[in-house]
């Protein structure tokens, strides 16, 4: 049966561009930069989680073809692609300042809920994230 999940995959509109973000910003690491012929294999990964990756996917053709493409490319822009990251912090309010201080668009303050202390906001591409300081422990 299942035992994990290993890879998860987002919609960009610029795969350099979201390297910046991700790596430059977020400060995840590059786990693969592939180039397939029809497609660049970009994911991403949490320093120290060798166990999970986002795979940061242009959608182009051959995968999509020309109209999907730009269905995909208009949802993307629009917030609507529906991925969204959870990502967890042991400070919700330094990692907010941080990103703060680099730059990046906070779409709310670091926010008390029944779970911890949370905040979210977008990459340049609409996609949803939220960085969590949870109140207990998650595996």
């Amino acid at each position: 049966m299942i035992t994990s999940l290993a890879i998860s995959q987002i919609f960009v509109l610029d795969q350099d561009e979201a390297l910046d973000f991700y790596v430059g910003k977020l400060g995840l690491e590059v786990a693969n930069d592939i180039d397939l012929g029809f497609m660049r294999w970009l994911t991403v990964r949490v320093v120290g989680d060798p166990n999970r990756e986002i795979l940061l996917e242009t959608p182009k053709p051959p995968v999509y073809d020309p109209a999907t493409t730009d269905a995909v490319r208009e949802m993307v822009s629009k917030g609507c692609s529906g991925g969204t990251l959870f990502f967890n912090t042991d400070d919700a309010h330094r990692a907010h300042a941080e990103l703060e201080a680099k730059g990046v668009e906070l779409t709310e303050p670091p926010t008390e809920q029944s779970y911890g202390i949370d905040f979210g906001f977008r990459d340049p591409f609409g996609n949803h994230i939220r960085i969590a300081q949870r109140s207990t422990p998650t595996p």
